[in-house]
């Protein structure tokens, strides 16, 4: 009983150490937006129905030749339609669209815009008296985190239309398409369009562009639509909305925006507690149409959005949803649901417009209108969806093509990275995800469009499951599988730590930062390739240490042994093709290596016990048993119930190997078996 006492306890201390090396290098984390603490809607609200009846306003420019020139090419019924409202709009309108919302003075009112492009120019007066001095904590990207009092009391200072506290309002554009009426921040305001407190808040066929960060802001408002809306050249965001429930965006496009196009942020939690029993979700995104961003869609704590029919190309991801930025409500994210999307042809690498200065320039001379884009973020160029620490997100039906780096990348996000400190919050994330029935590396007519791989995975979490891949292949090559029921079939995996070799590349590859324009040169994200990359690095180190010390104890302890120099030869080539592995991803080189490594590991623990070497021998028995594991795990099915994969145990065991190896080859043969050597005296004690 004594003895299993020891043996437990050397185990617990194995897990604790590996869980600390794990944790001491957590992927990095940026405030990608950053806003005042949040109050989350009642969820009492509704989806706002378009109207076309009701109390009207009109908002129009003075230009008669202007206006003409612009609806000359529309519809006759369409321009019989604007030179009426024209006609009322000269008598009785605004020609500002923040006057006529300041005039709206009870729910369920419509503003109307007629063809032009809106500069607000009142809306960019400078700030005076207490507006120009308020007292707010400023954000990492430099603005001030204003209070809803302050956005109350000083509406423009960051938007251009502020929209607070109305209820019920249409706003829509009167042209033929959405870049018939353009509101234009000239790179001034933070905001085009920021509508707060506005439940029931429609907006609809106007342009929001060339701002310092969202083209169109929805916050804390239950319900919304934005529909054939065009959100483009913005710093950061086409679309954002945050702390939002009952939302839609229907028909919108988005294009030239630094972090994503459309970004339904720190949704309603509505399905926090309700595992895969979903009655609805607080977000709608349908046929939409995100390209030639940095990303298609993003959304940190995306709780509870349903993103069905829509179109994430030509970005450089298409799809991310995460709980990788701290400070928003929700986290983390849950329960996405992503159906019959393209998502496809995302390889675009914006980081060389941080490299060659261009991001460092004055916004309005960056080029955004003519395909600059200042990635916000760093992530992993070519790539369809990442998923960084999301829960219960089902994937099906998609087409996922054409992403040079992979289709779909999980990973793993501790809770400190979003400061949630707590134990249980360091492994909370990326469980019971869903990935089935998608169309992999084919075309919606059948074209084959491969992807670099299908997925890649950090080896984190439990209950989630995938379809098998096609020949693109995945990172590992095996992963737990959909059943018939889309559910996790056999025993699936209990996994709370991620594969160590694959943490360190996530911690390194999220060292990136716009402001500094530091871009890790060692991560394949930004085009590190062959031993450049960290993860290569990391695997050559370790297989040269350890060979190193193999060969140095060899010559040491056991010439003489054919059994050992077998050993040596075997473990030598195990850690050689196992570098090999690391470089080619998605081929079964790192499981071979790990397999001829563990029966290397065996016949040299075998020599060592024979030598008299008992106590380093186990431990070298125990390095084969947990190589040979980790070739069962990397290979042929992921080892059910364990809660760390078997390389993180391998690793801590090399931490005791490499000196024990080392300090017993300097002692050499004439110590073999004495009670002299200390580690020989534990380890006796602890088998006697």
């Amino acid at each position: 009983m004594r003895r299993l006492t020891r043996i437990l306890a050397l185990v617990a201390i194995t897990f604790a150490g590996a869980a600390g090396l794990l944790l001491l290098s957590p992927p990095q984390a940026a405030s990608a937006h950053d806003e005042r603490d949040t109050v989350a809607p009642d969820g009492s609200g509704k989806v706002p129905t378009y109207r076309t009846a009701g109390p009207t306003l009109l908002v129009c420019k003075a230009d008669k030749t202007d206006f003409d020139k612009r609806i000359a090419g529309f519809p006759a019924d369409l321009r019989t339609i604007n030179l009426s409202l024209w006609t009322q709009c000269q008598k009785s309108g605004y020609r500002h669209l923040q006057e006529a919302v300041n005039n709206v003075k009870q729910p369920g009112m419509t503003i109307k815009v007629l063809p032009g492009v809106y500069h607000e120019e009142p809306s960019l007066a400078t700030p005076s008296a207490w507006c120009a001095n308020l007292p707010a904590r400023t954000a990492a990207l430099g603005y001030q985190v204003l209070s809803w009092d302050q956005q109350v009391t000083c509406p423009n200072n960051q938007n251009l239309v502020a929209i607070l506290d109305k209820k019920d309002l249409q706003i829509e554009g009167m042209g033929a398409k959405p870049e018939d009426v353009i509101i234009d921040a000239q790179y001034q305001r933070l905001n085009a369009v920021r509508a707060d407190r506005a439940s029931g808040i429609y907006l609809r066929n106007f342009t929001a562009q060339r701002t310092t960060f969202n083209a169109v802001y929805i916050m804390e408002s239950d319900g919304f639509v934005i529909d054939r809306m065009v959100g483009r050249w913005n710093d950061e965001y086409g679309f954002l909305t945050f702390a939002d429930d009952h939302g839609l965006y229907t028909d919108c496009e988005a294009y030239g925006n630094g972090d994503s196009g459309v970004y339904p942020g720190a949704a309603s939690d509505i399905n926090a507690t309700r595992r895969h029993a979903v009655d609805r979700y607080a977000i709608e995104i349908r046929r939409c149409n995100s390209h030639h961003n940095l990303l298609g869609y993003s959304g940190t704590a995306g709780d509870s959005v349903w993103a069905h029919d829509n179109v994430f190309t030509e970005n450089t991801v298409g799809v991310a949803t995460d709980s990788a930025f701290p400070n928003h409500p929700g986290l983390p994210q849950n329960h996405a649901l992503f159906e019959r999307n393209i998502i496809a042809d995302n390889n675009v690498d914006y980081y060389g417009h941080i490299r060659d200065g261009t991001c460092k320039k004055p916004y309005a001379e960056r080029g955004y209108e003519t395909g600059v884009v200042c990635p916000a973020v760093g992530v992993p160029v070519g790539t369809g969806v990442i998923n960084p620490g999301g829960n219960y997100n089902i994937w099906r039906e998609n087409f996922v093509y054409n992403n040079s780096y992979a289709g779909f990348v999980t990973s793993w996000v501790p809770g400190f990275v979003r400061n949630d400190t707590r134990l249980g919050a360091q492994f909370d994330t990326s469980h019971h995800n869903r990935y089935h029935d998608n169309r992999m590396g084919v075309k919606p007519d059948g074209t084959k469009a491969p992807n670099g791989m299908d997925f890649w995975w950090d080896g984190q979490g439990v209950g989630s499951c995938w379809q098998t891949p096609s020949s693109d292949g995945a990172e590992p090559v095996v992963l737990p599988q959909c059943g018939a029921d889309d559910m996790p079939a056999g025993l699936g995996t209990t996994r709370y730590m991620a594969e160590p070799g694959k943490v360190l590349k996530l911690y390194v590859c999220a060292a990136y930062d716009q402001a500094s324009q530091r871009i890790p040169s060692d991560c394949d994200w930004f085009g590190a390739r062959g031993l450049q990359r960290i993860e290569v690095k990391y695997a050559l180190g370790e297989a040269v240490l350890l060979g190193v010390a193999l060969i140095v104890m060899w010559w040491r302890l056991l010439r003489g042994s054919r059994l050992a120099f077998l050993g040596l030869l075997l473990t030598v080539a195990g850690l050689v093709v196992g570098v090999y592995g690391t470089l080619r991803e998605t081929t079964p080189l790192t499981a071979v290596g790990l397999g001829v490594l563990g029966l290397g590991w065996l016949c040299c623990g075998v020599a060592l016990r024979r030598r008299g070497r008992a106590g380093l021998g186990w431990v070298t028995i125990a390095l084969a048993v947990f190589a040979l594991l980790g070739a069962v795990d990397r290979s042929l099915v992921m080892l059910p119930w364990i809660p760390v994969p078997p390389s993180v145990v391998r690793i801590v065991l090399e931490f005791v190997w490499v000196p024990w190896a080392v300090f017993a080859s300097v002692q050499g043969r004439m110590l073999a078996g004495s009670r002299t050597d200390p580690l020989e005296r534990y380890t006796a004690a602890l088998w006697d």
